[in-house]
């Protein structure tokens, strides 16, 4: 919007060039995110307190967690809000790919959000059921698909960080690929969000990481000279990413240990989503389990767990999933946890990027 007011206005006023610059508008977005849910979170708080939006505690859950039950949830609305808002502030909104990041992820807010409202209703972790989650998710995943592999520049290979020229062609069944890493990445931050901070704090690396992704796929200089796939037009999903990255800082102020609220399913749904989808578009898909990697692993102690249980007869791997429950079983103070999974996030998105040279 703002790209669209002064920018052509540039010509009266040199000032209003930078505008046209993808960096200018990326720092707008992650300022004007950060404030708005600075601004904005404590009188969400008091609205949800007011309105009964407390979490729900699952009871077969670590016990130092009883003393969260009631905390203000559905935080996630205070996320979207902020990065919708200054997506739509500071993008080109003339492309489509920052229409289509911001229409599957308040898609799959949509779901975390009726999801939320069922627990919160039956005041239990019973929501929407699985199978119905993963056809509303399913049919996002069909409509973003069915878009990009329409566009002119659509390009259905898939790319492996190390190698530059193994890149094979899936066709139509990248559609597949693309509900493997969409669904899988919403599912993964949903799962991760059980501690206070824990998933926050990987989402804002991941989204620094792919905010430099998106410049570098869609700059045809900087992408041939780093052999990486060039994507014309993907430069503004750079604006979306700081956008999330700026309401994710906010958010936190207040998700930080003791949490004063928490995201719900309408946020980590969402954001798993639109991290996925920004993969999709920037052709990094293959990266995004390495820069993701706290997701991947929470998201694999439960695939391991269930399915050692079922075959063992009852036995463990893990005193409890997700992996994070884990070792709060072995005595690990909440906060080291969700510290100490920061740090593995961090040397994580470094080693993605550190891939940029190593093709």
């Amino acid at each position: 919007m703002l790209y669209h007011l002064f920018y052509p206005l540039h010509t009266v006023f040199g000032g209003f060039n930078v505008f046209r610059y993808i960096t200018f508008r990326g720092i707008g977005a992650i300022v004007t995110a950060f404030l708005l849910t600075i601004l904005l979170g404590g009188k969400f708080i008091q609205l949800a307190k007011k309105k009964q939006l407390g979490q729900v505690i699952r009871d077969d859950g670590p016990e130092t967690h009883f003393s969260k039950k009631g905390v203000p949830t559905m935080g996630g609305l205070l996320i979207l809000f902020a990065v919708v808002l200054s997506t739509l502030l500071w993008a080109d909104l003339t492309n489509i790919y920052v229409w289509l990041i911001i229409g599957i992820t308040v898609w799959y807010g949509l779901i975390g959000a009726i999801d939320d409202f069922k627990k919160i209703k039956k005041k239990n972790t019973k929501g929407l059921s699985a199978r119905g989650k993963i056809i509303m998710q399913l049919a996002g995943v069909i409509v973003i698909g069915l878009v990009l592999m329409r566009l002119p520049e659509s390009d259905t290979t898939l790319n492996f960080p190390f190698f530059k020229n193994v890149a094979p062609y899936l066709g139509w069944f990248y559609l597949i690929f693309m509900f493997i890493v969409i669904v899988g990445a919403s599912n993964a931050v949903n799962l991760t969000d059980g501690l206070d901070g824990l998933a926050i704090g990987p989402t804002i690396v991941t989204g620094g990481v792919y905010l430099l992704f998106s410049y570098l796929a869609g700059h045809v200089g900087l992408a041939a000279y780093l052999q990486i796939p060039y994507v014309a037009g993907a430069g503004e999903v750079t604006v979306f990413c700081g956008a999330l990255v700026g309401a994710c800082l906010g958010f936190l102020w207040f998700n930080t240990f003791p949490a004063q609220m928490f995201m719900g399913d309408v946020g980590s749904l969402a954001i798993g989503g639109s991290l996925g989808t920004v993969a999709v578009i920037t052709k990094q898909e293959i990266l995004l389990a390495l820069v993701g990697g706290i997701f991947v692993m929470e998201a694999l102690s439960v695939i391991l767990q269930v399915g050692y249980f079922k075959l063992s007869g009852g036995k463990r791997i893990f005193l409890m999933a997700p992996f994070h429950h884990h070792f709060e079983k072995k005595g690990w103070e909440e906060p080291k946890v969700v510290v100490r999974f920061w740090i593995v996030s961090i040397i994580l998105g470094l080693t993605a990027l550190a891939t940029l040279k190593l093709r």
